[in-house]
């Protein structure tokens, strides 16, 4: 049940006398804050009054006139300069709990036309363990495919993995130098882990070693430009002049601070090996790493016996790990289809590019020009090799040719954006001008410092070990001695372990989702674990509540909802205000797909169980006045139970029954 569309239905007919297009007018209605303006509120006579030259009240007046929504409002109020304020009626409410506890839906409405979308999202590089970079991607994606299935599109989920780059030439290169055969045979994923931490800390390291010898002179420069700036401001007279000086000041300081951060990650890389006189022989006695390592990087992709078959090999280890990860994080998809599987079809789209007129030589590679770009995508380059952008290209033909889709969605970082401007230009000239293509961006975790999280090497904190420091907190939390010893019966060591692990995780997967998705946001274990606020374990707490209450009463979910209630009237306005909550769970799905931002739901979730702690404040169930408030009082515990545990799962979250 949606509701705004329910009444903009009948708005659309009111308008229709004054205007040739109300549809647009007819959306104009939005959920109140304060109940003591109703429920609803429709806010088009403003703009509409403008459009036709009409007093905004009296053109409010004259809506409401013609206004047929006695079906389910109170007569509508005008306040202010043109609110039209909506109340939904007690006994349009009380029947559509009575339609609620008979759906296991919660009365959503199934899509109609159903759409055929594919979610592209997660896609690690395998070679190396996840780390919290990857959290993002993984936990928006499925909630977003979650959402759109639920809502009855056909959904297809494909984790486009790194299965085929340079990550592989890094533990190829370190298993030929570094490696015991052996040690790999007996314990891969850890071994093979190992072997891509060193070469690539051997990696960076050069890399820093040739970046520190360019950066005194870069520092001393953005000093200078500083002091310079800070004079121009001390000289500044007119406030115009100030405020030019002061942008140039905060700028300069900007440019420094970013600097003096880059010579701090580089001092830590460089040290890092130095201070290991086995890492710093190792270092010394490779110093063409990197290119090497892109050697043996171009003989796997040129089909090199050796390599090929020591990536078959590891390839296999590399998928269980973050398949172990993916199985924590209560992730599945539909295709696993990486960057190998289209490797075959690379040079075919580069020969289909070049006959459409769209890709030409250039200095030797071959790249496709856009006019609306300063520069080309490269989709060839001189050695021969192939790029992402090619692999993105002929990824695109496939799904066009054996899924047909409607939609595809791109849950990629922000920093990947023009990216995917170019490829949806390219896309577009090679006939999928119908296929709606999106760029689901998002911003960055970032630590308590307001800093990308990472480790005190610089490198990004790996998943696994976030995800055991949140079960970790959420075991101290939620299953502490003074906690667990008020639960009757007793849990048993099982049921705290369970407890803990899905309190954990749901605290990280959450605390992510809370955020819009185009948000930065501060990873804090004790805010994210924390039974009040804005978390995971305060909305896991209400259902386990709502539980509790059902046990209680000697009743299932399923009992309480076969059963023929009186639900006749309200007697608390907490039970209302908890009644429109619930029914308000499309409106949140909505919005959802409409912005591909899951954190609509997070905050229909939270708002739904702060009605909800209210509600169980202030109205007691099972020793209530009569049966009939009792009946009604259930029905809304059982009808709780039920949304929160259906919105939780949207957002890939698990519930327990007690806490």
């Amino acid at each position: 049940m949606h509701l705004p569309n329910l009444l903009s239905v009948r708005f659309t007919e009111a308008l229709k006398a004054f205007v040739d297009d109300p549809a647009p007018f007819a959306s104009m209605i939005r959920a109140t804050n304060d109940p003591k303006f109703g429920d609803y509120q429709a806010n088009c006579a403003m703009p509409l009054s403008k459009q036709i030259g009409k007093n905004p009240r009296e053109l409010a007046t004259e809506i409401v006139a013609s206004l047929d929504v006695n079906e389910f409002c109170e007569p509508p109020e005008i306040a202010g300069p043109g609110f039209i304020n909506l109340r939904l009626k007690d006994s349009f409410l009380m029947q559509s709990l009575r339609d609620m506890l008979a759906d296991e839906r919660c009365l959503v409405s199934i899509a109609d036309p159903k759409r055929k979308i594919i979610v592209d999202f997660s896609s690690p590089n395998v070679a190396k363990p996840m780390h919290v970079g990857h959290i993002r991607s993984t936990v928006i994606g499925d909630a977003i495919a979650r959402t759109l299935a639920f809502l009855g599109h056909d959904v297809l989920t494909d984790n486009h993995l790194g299965d085929w780059g340079t990550q592989f030439g890094i533990i190829i290169y370190g298993y030929k130098h570094f490696g015991d055969p052996d040690q790999v045979a007996k314990n891969p994923v850890p071994e093979l882990a190992s072997l891509y931490r060193l070469v690539n800390q051997l990696i960076e390291y050069r890399k820093a070693k040739r970046s520190s010898q360019e950066l005194p002179t870069q520092l001393a420069e953005a000093k200078a430009e500083v002091v310079t700036a800070e004079q121009t401001l001390q000289n500044a007279g007119d406030p115009k002049s100030q405020k030019s000086a002061k942008k140039s000041v905060a700028s300069a300081k900007k440019k420094l601070d970013s600097l003096e951060t880059q010579a701090e990650s580089l001092r830590e890389k460089i040290d890092s090996v130095e201070s290991n006189p086995a890492l710093l022989a190792q270092a010394n006695a490779h110093p063409e790493v990197a290119s090497a390592v892109l050697q043996e990087t171009v003989k796997l992709h040129q089909g090199d016996a050796e390599n090929l078959e020591l990536w078959t090999k590891f390839l296999p280890y590399c998928k269980d790990e973050i398949n172990r990860i993916y199985n924590r994080l209560n992730v599945t998809f539909d295709y696993t289809l990486g960057e190998s599987f289209y490797h075959s079809m690379l040079g075919p789209v580069v020969e289909d590019l070049e006959k459409r007129g769209l890709a030409s030589d250039s200095e030797g590679a071959v790249c496709v020009f856009l006019d609306e770009f300063n520069a080309p995508m490269i989709v060839r380059k001189k050695d021969g090799a192939f790029l992402y952008a090619t692999t993105d290209i002929a990824t695109l033909k496939y799904r066009l040719e054996e899924f047909n889709p409607d939609e595809i969605l791109y849950v990629v970082d922000s920093r990947q954006s023009e990216h995917f401007e170019k490829l949806f230009a390219v896309a577009r000239k090679i006939g999928m001008e119908d296929v709606k293509m999106v760029h689901v961006n998002f911003g960055t975790v970032l630590g308590e410092n307001g800093k990308p999280l990472k480790t005190r090497s610089g490198t990004l904190i790996g998943l696994e070990g976030l995800l055991d420091d949140a079960v970790d907190r959420a075991r101290e939390v939620v299953c502490n001695p003074e906690r667990i010893e008020k639960i009757d019966p007793p849990m048993d060591d099982e049921e705290r372990e369970l407890v803990a692990q899905t309190v954990g995780i749901s605290a990280i997967k959450y605390a992510d989702l809370s955020h819009h998705r185009t948000s930065d946001y501060s990873f804090s274990l004790d805010k994210m674990v924390a039974l009040e606020g804005n978390t995971a374990a305060y909305v896991q707490y209400a259902y386990a509540r709502t539980q509790g209450i059902l046990r209680k009463a000697g009743m299932t979910e399923s009992e309480v909802t076969a059963i023929d209630a009186d639900l006749s009237e309200f007697t608390h306005p907490a039970e209302r205000a908890l009644a429109i909550k619930l029914l308000r769970f499309e409106e949140a799905l909505a919005s959802v797909h409409q912005d591909y931002a899951p954190n609509a739901l997070v905050d229909y979730l939270y708002e739904t169980a702060k009605a909800y702690a209210v509600f169980n404040d202030n109205c007691h169930v099972l020793k209530a006045e009569s049966e009939a408030i009792t009946s009604l009082r259930l029905a809304l515990v059982a009808l709780t139970g039920r949304v929160i545990r259906v919105a939780l799962s949207l957002l890939g979250i698990r519930v327990v029954a007690r806490m």
